[in-house]
């Protein structure tokens, strides 16, 4: 079975189961987080960005030279500046990403990180002790002070991160095929967060909008929601380690992702039309510009420390949760429980509750679990994800069971 390639690789995080437009001006040290149930990874809210003028004498500094960035580069030079990274100050040098390649620990303080966060280039004029303008869409986005430079060993990089090294994997391909030959590390001075055609709210204005006193569910996706997706973030809230009065925060991934996945733009339009028609007020709403790697269990710890520096206390791990298929056999790469066997062993250390999506069907009573379905003998409706996507493009009705029609 793949997956025992998975957790063989895995193997020592699993291990440890048993023990453990621009912002008004701010300071660049880390600033604290409004009191909610959850505190952010390590304790302090990381906050790069700064003022007009000190963002002035930082561009100076770099004495012209510019470096323009791609749309995955972007999303995670805006991830560090705001904090949704933290502790991260920075890209990862040399050593930070052996460790977290090796051990999915940050040097020094020990904190657990899922996949290393680089910045990759092919210029040869990129070297420590250099500072480098990051642009996008020719927009000065932060400055990187360069303080290492090295050549991966992408080999290792996809077998600790993904668990494969073949190409058939998208997140092989992204690091051996798009990523440049070598890394560069650094602290970065943020100047500006990148125009979207989503709006991307801040790990500190997302927390100031929650409720401090309410445990915060996180509900992750990178498609278009749902009727499953509903019910199953909705019954959530009834988790029996979930408190009385929650609330649910839905937050989707509106950056790059798998070739063939619903680009960003259109997926956030989906999600808008469903906010109005939904208008709960248990269900919060946010959209985060992360680029996705389909690393299955390491990606679920990932996803599991950015929200909880956006003030969430649980987290959803849904079936094969950041998982992807062979693109020439079709075969999963990743076992249906991987990601949840992952975060389970790993949650109390991360601070977090997880809470495992249920077994959800539709039948002509509504959605039930595939257990109580069995037992009352009820008639589950089918429709498989290429038969929607053949109706979608021909305009064929899609059953309300499956779909929402705003949605559609």
């Amino acid at each position: 079975m793949l997956s025992r390639r998975v957790l063989s690789a895995l193997r020592p995080a699993l291990g440890r189961a048993g023990r453990a437009n621009a912002f008004p001006a701010m300071s660049l040290k880390t600033i604290g987080a409004r009191g909610l149930k959850s505190q952010p990874h390590g304790g302090k809210l990381v906050n790069r960005m700064v003022g007009e003028e000190e963002g002035r004498e930082a561009v100076k500094a770099c004495n012209g030279l510019t470096m323009e960035l791609s749309e995955r580069q972007s999303c995670d030079v805006e991830l560090i500046n705001v904090g949704a990274f933290s502790p991260l100050e920075g890209f990862m040098n040399e050593d930070v990403w052996t460790s977290v390649l090796q051990d999915m620990k940050l040097p020094g303080s020990g904190l657990l990180f899922g996949l290393p966060v680089v910045l990759d280039t092919n210029r040869d004029d990129l070297s420590p002790g250099k500072k480098v303008t990051l642009t996008y869409q020719g927009v000065p986005l932060a400055v990187l002070d360069i303080e290492s430079r090295w050549k991966p060993n992408k080999a290792l990089e996809c077998m600790q991160s993904y668990g494969f090294t073949t190409l058939e994997h998208p997140g092989v391909r992204m690091i051996s095929m798009e990523r440049g030959h070598h890394y560069i590390g650094g602290k970065l001075t943020g100047l500006a967060i990148p125009k979207r055609p989503f709006p991307s709210i801040t790990p500190a204005d997302t927390r100031a909008a929650l409720p401090a006193d309410k445990d915060v569910v996180a509900f992750q996706c990178r498609n278009p929601i749902h009727r499953a997706h509903y019910e199953l973030f909705i019954r959530a809230l009834d988790a029996p380690n979930v408190e009385k009065g929650s609330v649910v925060l839905v937050h989707p991934t509106c950056g790059p992702t798998q070739e063939d996945d619903i680009d960003g733009v259109t997926r956030y339009k989906t999600y808008e039309v469903l906010k109005a028609e939904l208008n709960n007020p248990r269900v919060h709403w946010s959209y985060l510009p992360y680029s996705m790697h389909m690393a299955g269990p390491r990606e679920a710890i990932q996803h599991m420390l950015i929200r909880k520096n956006y003030g969430c206390t649980h987290f959803i791990i849904g079936r094969d949760m950041a998982g992807c298929k062979s693109s020439l056999t079709g075969e999963d790469y990743y076992g249906t429980y991987d990601a949840q066997d992952l975060a389970k062993a790993n949650c109390e250390e991360l601070g977090m509750q997880v809470v495992p999506s249920l077994d959800l069907v539709s039948t002509e009573e509504g959605y039930t679990t595939v257990d109580e379905a069995k037992s009352k003998g009820l008639k589950v409706n089918k429709l498989s994800g290429t038969e929607f996507r053949k109706r979608l493009r021909a305009g064929e009705d899609i059953p309300e069971w499956f779909a929402f029609k705003s949605v559609v």
